[in-house]
């Protein structure tokens, strides 16, 4: 069930409207960000930094400086899920990650690069060698284990960021009925917590199977 906002657009779902405002409003702030850089940063700008240092030192940490063009990825579905989390914290506007359509987009995008990078790294003969795990006679066991373990990832990603996402909003919108003038602070910090917790779980969950899938052969092929 998706609840309704105060913007429609007839024929086009919520959470599509959603996402569209929600992007024109980041692209404006960013390049209104952007055009008014300074030398010496102010308090936003230094916000805006320090969390483009960190994602910089995560992908580092994980990945060396190979990590780094993987930044413009990751910063993105940062953006993107953060500032769709907290268009929960507006009233009459929704959500666009609390909308299943939504968070499974992303997690195949995540899905793809990380598959992706694996092949172009190892080559695609060896990297679905892996799957088949190194003791050949155990090939027919581990290999369908381990398709199912990667396509798993997808529904993992994408349910646990709607689940908790849509939570979310079930719980506020419930506690509202119950308490209707006491909980909207409790439920507003809720959200915003959470919005991002979500958004670092699903963030550094890809930077962990990218860094995974480049890796693991190296690994493999050091013991064998």
């Amino acid at each position: 069930m998706e609840h309704g906002s105060i913007i429609k657009i007839v024929g086009i779902p919520d959470h599509v409207t959603m996402t569209w405002l929600m992007m024109a409003v980041v692209l404006t702030f960013a390049y209104i960000l952007g055009k008014n850089l300074r030398k010496f940063p102010d308090r936003v700008q230094y916000v805006f930094e320090a969390l483009t240092s960190f994602i910089v030192y995560t992908l580092e940490d994980a990945m060396g400086s190979y990590g780094r063009k993987f930044f413009p990825l990751i910063a993105g579905l940062a953006v993107f899920i953060l500032f769709g989390n907290l268009m929960g914290l507006i009233p009459g506007l929704t959500q666009p990650t609390a909308n299943l359509n939504t968070t499974l987009a992303l997690a195949i995008i995540s899905f793809l690069v990380y598959n992706y990078e694996g092949i172009k790294k190892h080559g695609i003969v060896n990297y679905i060698k892996h799957f088949a795990g190194p003791v050949p006679w155990m090939a027919p066991i581990m290999f369908p284990i381990e398709v199912v373990s990667h396509l798993s990832r997808i529904l993992s990603l994408s349910f646990r960021l709607f689940g908790n996402m849509f939570g979310d909003e079930m719980v506020v919108l419930v506690a509202l009925m119950l308490v209707p003038f006491l909980v909207p602070v409790a439920g507003e910090f809720i959200v915003f917590a959470n919005s991002f917790l979500q958004t670092f779980i699903f963030c550094i969950l890809t930077v962990v199977y990218i860094a995974t899938a480049i890796e693991e052969h190296e690994e493999e092929h050091a013991g064998y």
